[in-house]
Order: C-alpha cells, then structure tokens, then sequence
C-alpha cells in the first residue's frame, strides 16, 4: 500500500506550540502549488502504484480551494492510479468548516478528514493562538459528524499549563458526547524556536511536571477503553475499522512519497527530505536545482526505526525483521524492562504494556544498536 502525503505550508496564524513548517503569507500561493505539481511530476518513479493512501497535510490544507485540492487528486490518478477503497484524508480547522466545504470535499472524493479542534475552552484556544473559538469547534464537529464521511478525527492537546484532571476530563467528556470514531491526544512538547519556548524560557510559563502528564495520560488511556476506543498507537484510538491507514504505513515501514516544502519521503531504504522555505523550494523547481537532500539507512538505523516507530503501536515490532539483534545486544537493559513488566514478548513480537507506554520512547532508545554491533553478531 504506497502513500501519497502533500505538505501544505499555509496558515492563518501561528500557534504558540508549533514548529512544523508553514507561512502566514499566502502570497506566494500560486507559485508554491505550481512547484509542488511540478515535483509530483517530476518524482512519480519513486512511487509504485496504485496508491492506497493520500494524506493532505501542513500547515493547513483546508486553506486550499476546492478545485486546487482537486487538481492534486487529478493528478494522482494520473500518475499512480488510486485504489477504489483509498484513505483520503484532508487536514482542517474548525473555522474552515461550513456545510457546503463538507458536501465539497467529500463530492472530491475526501474519505477522511483530521480536525484540528486542540480544546473546546474558549482561554486555552487564546493562549495557543489558535485561529478558531470554542463554538466553532464544537459546531464544526456537530457538522463533519452529519456530513457522512467514511470516517473522522479529531486533535486535543492535554499537558498543558495548570490543566487539571477535571478540566481534561471535561475535555474528554465533550468529544466522547458527540460520537467521535477516532481521537488523536498529543502530551503538549516544548519544542526549540518556538512562542512556547520563548514563554518558558522567560518563565512566563511553567510547564506542569511528569507526575500531571502522567496522570492526564492514565485519564485518556481509561476514557478511551471505557468507551470501547482502541489505543492501536501511543497518541491515537480508534473504533474498529477506523484506524488511520495512512499514518499506520508510517509505523509500519511502508514506503510513501512527500511532496512540498519540508515534506519527508521513504522507499524502504532512503529518506529524503526536502527544503523547509517556501521562496527556496520554488526557486529550485523551476530552476532545476536541488531542493531536498537524502540518506541512505544502515541496518542500525533501519533496526531503531523500527523499534522507535514499532513499540508506540498496538501491533509492537516482529523480533525476525530487526535486522540486528536488539535484544541480545542489549540484553540488561531489555530484562530490566521485562522485569518491570514495561516490556513484553508475544507471539514473536515485542511490544509494551499499559503502563510501558508511558515510557515508549525511553524503552526504545535502551534498545538501540550501532553498526558496530553488526560486527558483533554471530
């Protein structure tokens, strides 16, 4: 199943928290839609078709008009081909939500869409700087919920400065009332260069400590399995047969192409990565310059890919595609997580247990091999 994810780098306003690449100006619009056609074009042989997941990211894709969506979608048939079944899935805000973008987007053949609500509280939307209100969130749900999509998400954020149990409680309650499928629930992340990072660092800001998020991710895990969700990855539950497939084939290893500016491409053996600047990635495309760089994976890297990727899902990673040993290679650290039931072997593969998820991304760097363990192996 190949995957198709198209970067794209606008948006209204800056959040607080957020360091992914994206622009506020959308002047260079045209243009930037033009390059990224252009490299669809120009990069098709990567990719075998037909694809079985498109993913419109960013940024914020509900930005796009209809017809520039379209145009993509058009595009991707063309080159590719699409699976009649296909995930399609558009990322958007709450304040791009109206009754007759929904009856667009799912005419265009949109199976998913990825809601970026973060709270329902009208001071916590203020402080992330979110483009949105507290009633338009709501709204927006009530309305993707009767549109009649294969199926939908939404976005919370818990960790958050002085949150409580309550008030996530609250949060939970409010999106488990209106019938949602799947919830995507992030630990808010101070990350460098960044309006938070600066808060922090002024102490303007204090970030509740380890205990609180802990506490708050129990709270999530509980809710969701009460309400019949499934954690089939650390941040992300869903009813049956409403997983996201596209970001599963990330977990999972699956090659995929990214086009646009900042957009990440994997076949397997090679990364790639593009340029994060908008003027710099249309410059080079019409120019025929260089606009990515790439490289290629040891069988060490490939080894801790998996293990950091694998141990966050339910599916935990099959031991016989590690490449090197992991297990025997660091064979202290992998009893000392067994020992404290954190980490577990089940029918040939590793995966952790509720409470190892707590401690997923610790457990898989204790794992981690170089390529002078390669030398070492029997």
């Amino acid at each position: 199943m190949a995957g198709l994810y198209l970067h794209i780098p606008f948006c209204r306003k800056a959040c607080t928290y957020c360091d992914f690449h994206f622009s506020t100006s959308l002047d260079r619009r045209p243009a930037l839609l033009d390059a990224m056609h252009r490299e669809l074009a120009e990069r098709a042989s990567e990719l075998e078709g037909p694809l079985g997941t498109i993913y419109f990211g960013g940024g914020t894709p509900s930005l796009l008009e209809p017809a520039e969506i379209e145009a993509f979608l058009e595009q991707a048939r063309q080159l590719f081909g699409v699976d009649d079944d296909a995930e399609v899935t558009l990322e958007a805000n709450p304040d791009d939500i109206t009754p007759e973008r929904l009856a667009q987007w799912k005419e265009l053949g949109i199976t998913r869409l990825s809601l970026g609500t973060q709270s329902f509280r009208e001071d916590r939307l203020t402080w992330m700087g979110r483009a949105h209100n507290a009633e338009q969130a709501l709204r927006s749900i009530d309305l993707i919920a009767a549109a009649g999509f294969r199926t939908w998400t939404i976005d919370l954020i818990y960790g958050l400065p002085n949150m409580t149990l309550a008030e996530w409680d609250e949060q939970l309650t409010i999106a488990l009332d209106r019938g949602m499928p799947h919830l995507s629930a992030y630990c808010l992340t101070v990350e460098p260069r960044t309006a938070l990072a600066h808060q922090v660092s002024k102490r303007l800001v204090t970030m509740p400590g380890d205990d609180a998020q802990s506490a708050q991710f129990d709270r999530l895990m509980e809710r969701m399995e009460q309400a019949g969700l499934v954690h089939y990855e650390i941040s992300n539950f869903g009813l049956p047969g409403h997983f996201s497939r596209h970001n599963t084939s990330y977990w999972e290893g699956v090659p995929y192409l990214g086009i646009g500016p900042s957009a990440h491409s994997y076949d397997g053996r090679r990364r790639r990565w593009n340029v994060a600047n908008n003027a710099r990635y249309i410059a080079a495309l019409l120019e025929g310059t260089p606009y990515g760089e790439e490289e290629f994976l040891t069988p060490a890297q490939r080894t801790n890919e998996l293990l950091l990727t694998g141990l966050r899902t339910i599916a935990g990673v099959r031991i016989e595609q590690l490449e090197l040993d992991a297990l025997a290679l660091n064979r202290k650290a992998a009893e000392a997580h067994m020992q404290r039931g954190h980490l577990l072997v089940k029918d040939g593969r590793l995966v952790l247990s509720r409470a190892g998820r707590h401690f997923a991304d610790r457990i898989a760097s204790d794992l981690f091999v170089t390529d002078d363990d390669r030398r070492d192996q029997p």
